[in-house]
């Protein structure tokens, strides 16, 4: 199904006051039910995304990161188990995942007596039972699982439809007899850059063929 710029004006204009998460998406399958699932979550993550990007600076300063801080410190005091972390997240308009992040170095810095390192901060972000803090350890999971635009779960899943999506590929052109060259290959070569694959002089014959079933493959049509 073609989405007309209409239509994802629409999308996105409904997506301005409803917070990134898991909850939301279903409420927007609920009010567009002819967009499938995967095109609501592919416009909801983009314009999210531009919105983050405009006002990611505000929520970095050290006033906003201390009020912060402070806030989710008052809320889990007066119940641990409630999603605190995540409820300022949504309503201070940020993302989970990175509301998460924010907070996670900020009890590092205060109970650590170095820095914590960008890799530690990752890997707990990835497995929060690493965090030293119990509570700390329950929010940061309810941020990551409920975050559909950012954090480790969100970065797996990509990893995991690229890698799929880059077999299919392999799989057509092999179907194809296409000639190729894929990263392995072109690293072995010095490459710098090395995309999934490259042709290697195929007839242009075969290359319209091919470019007209991959993108048949890709739309549905």
């Amino acid at each position: 199904m073609i989405l007309t710029k209409a239509q994802y004006d629409e999308i996105a204009q409904c997506l301005v006051s409803v917070p990134p998460t898991r909850q939301s998406l279903r409420k927007l399958k609920q009010r567009f039910p002819s967009q499938s699932q995967a095109t609501l979550l592919s416009i909801f993550s983009q314009e999210y995304q531009k919105h983050i990007k405009r006002t990611h600076a505000k929520h970095h300063t050290s006033e906003a990161i201390e009020s912060y801080y402070q806030r989710y410190l008052n809320g889990v005091v007066k119940n641990g188990a409630a999603p605190v972390l995540l409820e300022l997240a949504n309503e201070v308009d940020y993302a989970p995942s990175l509301m998460a992040r924010l907070i996670l170095e900020r009890f590092l810095q205060e109970h650590e007596e170095t820095p914590p390192s960008k890799s530690v901060i990752n890997s707990m972000l990835r497995d929060p039972s690493q965090i030293p803090d119990g509570v700390l350890a329950n929010q940061v999971y309810q941020c990551i699982v409920n975050d559909c635009c950012y954090g480790p779960l969100v970065d797996c899943i990509k990893h995991a439809i690229g890698h799929e999506h880059e077999i299919l590929l392999r799989d057509l052109l092999l179907e194809k007899n296409l000639s190729f060259l894929d990263e392995d290959q072109l690293r072995a070569k010095g490459y710098d850059k090395t995309p999934d694959f490259i042709l290697q002089v195929p007839e242009m014959g075969q290359v319209v063929t091919f470019l007209d079933e991959l993108f048949s493959f890709v739309t549905g049509q």
